[in-house]
């Protein structure tokens, strides 16, 4: 399931050049779920392309895989206006999209503290759930989930960079 072209099921509709749908093997039992689109995303309809998705492949190809081995996806396909984070309204309208594109995977990757609120319902420090595999509830099902640092916060805290490492090796022991 994926929004229609001239999908406004949101005020997110407003200011996107592109809807960003999933990107790398979109059969993967793996998926990587990132909060939004950004500049280059919204530019470029993928997700994970600017400096951020740099950096998140750079660390998949230290741990021995590749971008085209997982899904990865955003929990909204719009960019919020300047670069701000999803709103609950907003997480909510893409949900079913999100929901779809996590159906019978075995593992969901949460990157960075949206996609942990909007999948795990989780408020409280990155830092007290980071790799730490919890079940979720995904529709009617239940899937692992590895909630873990977007690498946008890796680029200046070197104890969020290494703890994306550890979980891209987790990762890795998953594929």
């Amino acid at each position: 399931m994926q929004p229609e072209p001239d999908c406004r099921l949101c005020g997110l509709c407003e200011g996107r050049t592109n809807i960003v749908l999933p990107d790398g093997n979109l059969q993967s039992h793996v998926v990587f779920v990132g909060e939004a689109p950004g500049e280059n995303e919204d530019l470029q309809a993928r997700p994970f392309i600017g400096k951020s998705g740099k950096m998140l492949e750079g660390m998949m190809n230290d741990a021995g895989f590749q971008r085209s081995d997982v899904m990865i996806t955003n929990t909204v396909k719009c960019r919020p206006p300047k670069n701000r984070d999803p709103t609950e309204e907003e997480m909510a309208a893409c949900r079913p999209f999100l929901e779809s594109e996590l159906s019978g995977r075995s593992l969901v990757v949460g990157l960075g503290k949206s996609a942990c609120r909007d999948l795990m319902g989780y408020e409280g420090k990155m830092r007290d759930v980071v790799n730490k595999i919890v079940r979720i509830r995904i529709g009617e099902t239940e899937v692992d989930f590895l909630p873990t640092y977007h690498p946008a916060a890796c680029i200046y805290n070197k104890e969020a960079r290494t703890m994306l490492r550890e979980a891209m090796d987790i990762v890795r022991g998953k594929l």
